[in-house]
């Protein structure tokens, strides 16, 4: 049974071979046909007649002189309304190992609160941005339990 499968191997790779030898030399033959013509490209454009549709009357009216009233629309817009900005407040923490980065998310997930973690070479930052600043407050309480130093400053986008 060893012997079978120590050539078996060999054999069918032979095999294999031999098959794809005559494949190619079937498909590419050497003979010449006679009768071959070069292809040629034949286009023809087909023109169609022009369909009536009703919008072709209107592209005529200028030719007569008039032209057909537009529908206008009005927007009233009440501008008396004071747009009141609110503060939205960054809490910012460095946290330099893993164990206060596992705190840190589960902390952030009772307080439900979004978050945003920067990493860079100098470590992990979090970043936390919100209007409510008494919670923001209560979770840097929170952390000082973890010797996690956080600050809560007033953040103003640049636009």
């Amino acid at each position: 049974m060893q012997k079978i499968l120590k050539w078996f191997t060999p054999v069918l790779a032979l095999g294999v071979a031999v098959f794809i030898v005559f494949f190619l030399i079937s498909i590419n033959s050497w003979e010449q046909l006679d009768e071959i013509e070069p292809l040629q490209h034949k286009s023809s454009v087909v023109q169609e007649k022009p369909k009536k549709v009703w919008l072709n009357h209107f592209s005529q009216t200028e030719r007569l002189g008039y032209f057909y009233p537009v529908n206008e629309v009005y927007v009233k817009i009440d501008l008396n309304e004071k747009v009141l900005k609110k503060t939205t407040y960054k809490l910012s923490a460095s946290l330099l190992d893993p164990y206060q980065l596992f705190c840190l998310k589960e902390e952030l997930k009772q307080h439900k609160l979004p978050y945003y973690l920067k990493r860079d070479k100098s470590g992990v930052e979090l970043l936390i941005f919100s209007k409510d600043v008494n919670k923001l407050n209560s979770l840097v309480k929170v952390l000082k339990n973890y010797q996690i130093s956080a600050t809560v400053v007033s953040y103003k986008e640049d636009v």
